[in-house]
């Protein structure tokens, strides 16, 4: 048993000791995930790496129970994917002014712009695409959102790399299908 395991395991018992060990062992592993997801969001980004790895933080320890370190990152994707998404909303939403810029607050962010309308429409398509085939969501949440490598999300979902690489593939012509784009 790893200590990332042991540690979710007693942090799932309510020991706050071990949520706080926790947090040091998986924060640069977080930070760099949430790095590289939120370098593919438009500019303006009112969230940094480490608000965003904070937040995703606070939603995963305490109330969730883990089977290891593999099924966390997958959990930490979904918080992350759903974090974005609910800020998406929020710059949607006309009382909070809509589509007006904003300027950056991460320097050492390099964006590629994901327009809020095009990861709603993911969002909307890879919640499909969970609904009929919940692997190879998971093996897109963690590729996508967390920016696993494809060996680390095999690994992660307990699949072996053929099979993820077959996964991957059938997962991006799903998506590719259901965004209306040929492949994804």
């Amino acid at each position: 048993m790893t200590d990332v395991t042991r540690l979710l395991e007693a942090a799932h018992r309510g020991d706050r000791q071990a949520a706080a060990d926790l947090l040091p062992l998986v924060y640069d592993e977080l930070r760099r995930l949430a790095a590289a997801r939120l370098a593919q969001e438009k500019p303006g980004q009112t969230l940094d790496a480490t608000a965003l790895v904070h937040e995703a933080y606070l939603r995963l320890v305490g109330d969730q129970r883990f089977d290891g370190r593999g099924h966390f990152f997958a959990a930490a994707a979904e918080a992350i994917r759903r974090i974005l998404v609910e800020q998406a909303r929020r710059r949607q939403a006309a009382k909070r002014g809509g589509d007006r810029g904003r300027a950056a607050l991460d320097p050492d962010a390099v964006p590629a712009p994901v327009p809020d309308d095009e990861l709603l429409a993911l969002h909307e398509a890879l919640d499909a695409l969970a609904a009929a085939h919940p692997e190879k969501a998971e093996l897109v949440k963690l590729r996508y959102f967390a920016g696993l490598t494809a060996d680390e999300a095999a690994a992660a979902l307990g699949l072996s790399p053929s099979t993820a690489d077959r996964h991957w593939a059938y997962a991006r012509a799903w998506l590719g299908r259901a965004l209306g784009g040929g492949r994804a």
